[in-house]
């Protein structure tokens, strides 16, 4: 058996509170659109003509508060739909013009460090999650408690949606996008709509969806209306919905990437009005950060796009309600905040160190934490990886993580302990020559014995207070994978 045992994420419940039961016809199931104009569309270059874009853009300052979560590298952007009733929205609930302003959409789009990967994460509607405390709308603190996720957005806006989302989470929001019914229609029709396909024909009061079975390419209205439908399609629940939504997302991003749009200058440019006129950013996402951002991800095309439903399981006080399901939810999180490797490159005019594979390292895992059976968890994720770990044991408190090895080893110890850096998050560690004196150690027992052991030297890592985590393999684990909504994913949902 191995050496310590990995430490149990309390689960403890909630205390619930009943919220209000909403309308039921969601806003659009994705808002992820409006922020093609944020990745793509500005590394074109023409930066006087996107300023004058830009500034027809409307803003809102974000603060959710000063406790929150580190910076990883990441950049995760909260697209929200907004379900007002106001100006060119009253249509769509003319009684309901003066009720405010709703999200019935939230999802986080997670684009890696490497900016080759990104992850649209939904948040169903229907959970139950604690709220932290909030100002509302008006200023006034709204108390912390059991509520609907989407409540967040109802009382407290944008600032206490991204609260709620950090604080479930533990992955920093950096950006916002916010866009409303009529915002999306209007960008539907600037790419020349998308093709969807129905398994049946849908004849839907609620949405305004009138559409035969079969593939249809729709704009405006339609467009709206498919996003919008819930029990017409799937099997009525607001899951399935998502699923659906994530590919007409994925639909979109392939039309915008790949569909010549970006070579057209006069479809361009009526994207980009409508795109501009559609969404609501925050106030840090400006016309430079933007220029970064799509200068970052100039190679992410619809390929790259995974759809993902955050793991839920009906709530036992509501079966119109679900929550979060344990530990999956909770894995999942931490996959998606580990997710920072940076690939490292090598120094003008030398060449790169031979790669070394994981099972070809011996590390000895030293714990520097105080924290009971550290070391044990860490050597457990390591050899999960394929590392050879010849023991575990404790050092003194020391603030900071290192990698060492042996003085006599500086030919190939570096080489080495790369291996060992490049699957830990957050910025890239260095290895040091020199390794420490443990205060105990003890071998370390793994499930399997390697095939062969390796012959090189053993790296020490020693783990600080600082410790970053090791850097997961994949983000969205095994056990969600067949939830996964890609570019090959079976549109006729």
């Amino acid at each position: 058996m191995r050496q310590g045992t990995r430490e149990a994420v309390d689960s403890s419940p909630r205390r619930r509170s009943r919220a209000p039961r909403r309308r039921r016809i969601s806003v659009m199931g994705w808002v992820g659109i409006g922020l093609t104009f944020v990745l793509v569309a500005v590394s074109l270059g023409a930066y006087g003509y996107y300023r004058y874009i830009e500034s027809g853009i409307h803003r809102e300052p974000i603060d959710p508060g000063a406790s929150r979560p580190p910076e990883t590298g990441a950049l995760n952007v909260l697209l929200v739909g907004s379900d007002s009733r106001g100006g060119a929205n009253k249509k769509y609930g003319p009684y309901l013009q003066n009720d405010g302003e709703r999200t019935d959409t939230i999802m986080l789009l997670h684009i890696s460090p490497n900016r080759d990967k990104a992850i649209m994460i939904s948040f169903p509607r229907d959970s139950m999650v604690q709220i932290p405390e909030c100002k509302s709308r008006a200023g006034q603190l709204v108390p912390a408690g059991v509520r609907q996720i989407n409540s967040a957005f109802n009382e407290g806006g944008i600032n206490c949606t991204i609260k709620t989302l950090e604080s479930l989470t533990n992955i920093k929001i950096n950006h916002f996008v916010k866009v409303d019914f009529t915002g999306f229609k209007g960008i539907i029709d600037a790419i020349g709509g998308i093709e969807i396909c129905l398994p049946k024909a849908v004849n839907d009061p609620k949405s305004k969806l009138v559409l035969s079975a079969g593939r249809h390419v729709v704009t405006g209205e339609q467009a709206l209306g498919y996003v919008r439908t819930r029990y017409a399609l799937g099997d009525g629940s607001d899951l399935s919905r998502i699923q659906r939504q994530q590919v007409f997302l994925t639909k979109v991003m392939e039309k915008v990437t790949d569909g010549g749009l970006l070579t057209d200058p006069g479809k361009l440019n009526g994207f980009l009005q409508a795109a501009a006129a559609a969404v609501t950013v925050d106030s840090e996402l400006t016309l430079d950060r933007m220029l970064d951002i799509a200068n970052s991800v100039k190679g992410l095309t619809a390929k790259e796009l995974k759809g993902i439903t955050v793991p839920v399981e009906p709530y036992p006080a509501d079966k119109n309600r679900v929550q979060f399901s344990q530990p999956a939810a909770r894995d999942f999180f931490e996959r998606v905040r580990t997710d920072v490797e940076v690939t490292p490159t090598a120094a003008a005019g030398k060449p790169a160190a031979p790669k070394v594979s994981n099972d070809q390292v011996r590390v000895q895992v030293l714990n520097g934490t105080g924290e009971s059976g550290k070391a044990g968890q860490v050597a457990g994720e390591l050899a999960d990886q394929g590392f050879v770990i010849t023991g575990v044991g404790n050092v003194a408190a020391t603030a900071k993580t290192a990698i060492r090895y042996a003085k006599k080893d500086a030919a190939d110890g570096p080489a080495y302990g790369d291996a060992v850096a490049a699957r830990l998050s957050k910025a890239k560690k260095t290895p040091v020559a020199g390794k420490v004196r443990p205060l105990n150690a003890q071998p370390y027992e793994p499930e399997a014995a390697p095939a062969k052991m390796p012959d090189g030297p053993i790296i020490q890592l020693v783990i600080g207070a600082d410790w970053p985590g090791v850097r997961v393999v994949s983000t969205i684990p095994d056990s969600l994978k067949d939830k996964v909504v890609d570019s090959t994913t079976d549109p006729c949902l």
